[in-house]
């Protein structure tokens, strides 16, 4: 009796001992279980990468200008044989080595008066930080590009405000500064106020009634890309006077840069801001046509 008595107790404790083992391997698995998804958890991206940009290709940089566009800003060029004329009109392409990620061109004309250029660039920016896309990159490059040359702020310049806020850090002192740049343009166009040609069909910048010193110093524009600004700047050299105008704007992912220069023989004839600046603000608002699609 003692025997049979002994079997049902060893079986209940045998099988208390199994429930007993069988919830704490439960209890165990739970607590593992909690700390797999948690890792699990960590290792899933926390945030979808950036998006890539608008553009993947740019444009054949010296055949996007319009003849007309060329002949205005290079006057006197009909006035070459036809085929020197052709040659100009054609420009000269940039040398780059990865016609994807950047091109340019640059057109010249010399005549007895002096000289001017244009000179185009397109740059497509790729982030290569998964946490930055290449809209933001440009946006930074174009903010390095505007405090370099020293482009007054929204707050410091009473311009309208552009498309986003330009980088507040100082840059370097260069003979691009706004100071000396609208000391200048106060100089020289204090006494004249040429009046822009332009020739029908020809893009041209917004007229304005009349511009002052303060209309035309270096400044941000609100009506180019998505962030725009514009550099105007008067130099002296043994062979002559010239004036330098830059334009930079953004479009999506694509930065492009603007520059036209006017070589004066005489030293004591200036080339004026008022129609360089309108005839430049023109190329770039065909140029930012190209990329509204």
């Amino acid at each position: 009796m003692q025997r049979k008595a002994y079997a049902p107790v060893a079986a209940l404790a045998a099988a208390m001992l199994t429930v007993g083992l069988a919830s704490g391997c439960s209890s165990g698995s739970g607590t593992a279980g909690s700390g797999d998804d948690a890792k699990s958890g960590d290792a899933s991206p926390s945030a979808t990468a950036a998006q890539p940009g608008k553009y993947q290709s740019l444009p054949e940089p010296c055949g996007n200008i319009d003849r007309k566009t060329l002949r205005t800003m290079l006057p006197g060029v009909d006035d070459q044989s036809e085929q020197d004329a052709e040659k100009t009109y054609a420009g000269q392409p940039a040398l780059t080595y990865d016609t994807d990620r950047r091109v340019g061109c640059r057109w010249s004309l010399e005549t007895p008066d002096g000289t001017r250029h244009i000179a185009v660039d397109y740059e497509r920016v790729v982030s290569y930080d998964p946490a930055v896309s290449d809209d933001d990159r440009a946006r930074q490059l174009y903010e390095a590009r505007a405090s370099a040359a020293d482009i007054p702020t929204d707050s410091s310049s009473g311009n309208p405000p552009s498309h986003s806020a330009v980088n507040g850090s100082a840059g370097s002192s260069t003979p691009q500064n706004r100071g000396a740049s609208a000391q200048l343009l106060a100089e020289d166009d204090a006494d004249t106020s040429p009046t822009p040609t332009t020739t029908p069909g020809v893009p041209s910048a917004p007229a304005s009634p009349t511009k002052n010193a303060a209309d035309l110093a270096p400044r941000l524009l609100d009506d180019l890309g998505d962030d725009a600004f514009l550099n105007d700047r008067l130099a002296t050299a043994d062979s002559g006077v010239h004036r330098d105008i830059t334009i930079v704007f953004r479009s999506s992912n694509v930065l492009v840069t603007v520059g036209y220069d006017q070589w004066a023989a005489d030293k004591h004839e200036t080339p004026g801001s008022e129609d360089l600046q309108s005839k430049a603000r023109g190329l770039a608002h065909e140029l930012a046509g190209h990329f509204s699609d």
